[in-house]
């Protein structure tokens, strides 16, 4: 069983990684080069566990040591039990939750080993807001998406605030990251997949006409909040899909719209 710590020093050098929550630049930076991320809440942390995430440690207010009890004795990594006081001055936040875990982060596979055995995959382009990042990895893992592909300039997935919005889907659907943008979208193609560009562009076609569901494999793309696909990802598409709009109303929120659009790509039954 791991050891209890209790501290009470804001400054306690073995905080390290918790210190700073709220500073989005300083964490996107440290994060990744570190090798960490931060998982929030129980049912975050229990699932990360079950992801086969190590746990590097955990910090705890002291109610919650008790409901954390089977973590505890199943992780050996060090546990420091802390004051919601010293939790806010430490993190930048109160922390209603009461449980935080810094996770070891995974290496990423390449995006050909992840297109080699799944059917039905996300693209992102350019998608850097984390609650978008969240939800649309919640849809994928609820509707039965395969995996994820990210261009470079994506969120990351496992910030604080993407894993806490997708209620630790994340950690359910395998990612990965192209590194040249749009140009590696040619190792989707290659892989037997059709690249459909969501856009509400009046020249696209109906989603449900264009029938995804009835492909064999499909790579459905999704841009960012605002501006959409670029003119690039959209010229490297094999075909442009729309949503149906009623009332005027010409787009949706990229997260609800992928919602839509992976419940067309799957028809509904997640394999």
């Amino acid at each position: 069983m791991a050891d209890i710590i209790t501290i009470d020093d804001p400054a306690d050098p073995r905080l390290h990684d918790y210190t700073g929550l709220t500073d989005v630049e300083l964490r996107r930076r440290r994060e990744p080069a570190e090798g960490l991320f931060i998982a929030e809440g129980e049912k975050v942390i229990r699932r990360a566990r079950h992801a086969g995430y190590e746990m590097r440690s955990m910090l705890l207010s002291a109610k919650w040591v008790d409901v954390m009890r089977d973590v505890i004795e199943e992780a050996p990594a060090p546990v420091y039990a802390v004051s919601p006081e010293l939790a806010e001055r430490v993190t930048g936040y109160h922390v209603h939750r009461g449980a935080l875990a810094s996770m070891q982060r995974k290496p990423l596979p390449s995006a050909a080993e992840l297109l080699r055995t799944t059917r039905r995959v996300a693209v992102m382009e350019a998608v850097n807001d984390h609650t978008n990042i969240g939800a649309i990895f919640r849809s994928a893992a609820a509707l039965g998406m395969d995996a994820v592909l990210l261009s470079p300039d994506c969120a990351d997935p496992l910030y604080r605030r993407s894993v806490k919005v997708s209620m630790g889907a994340v950690f359910s659907v395998p990612y990965a990251r192209l590194e040249t943008w749009p140009r590696d979208l040619e190792i989707v193609r290659e892989a037997g997949f059709r690249i459909l560009a969501l856009t509400p562009d009046e020249k696209a076609t109906s989603i449900d006409a264009a029938a995804p569901h009835r492909l064999d494999r499909v790579a459905l793309m999704l841009g960012a909040e605002g501006s959409g696909l670029s003119t690039r990802a959209l010229m490297a598409a094999d075909e442009w899909v729309r949503i149906p709009m009623a009332h005027g109303i010409d787009s949706l929120n990229v997260g609800a719209a992928a919602a839509v659009s992976f419940y067309a790509v799957t028809a509904g039954r997640p394999e």
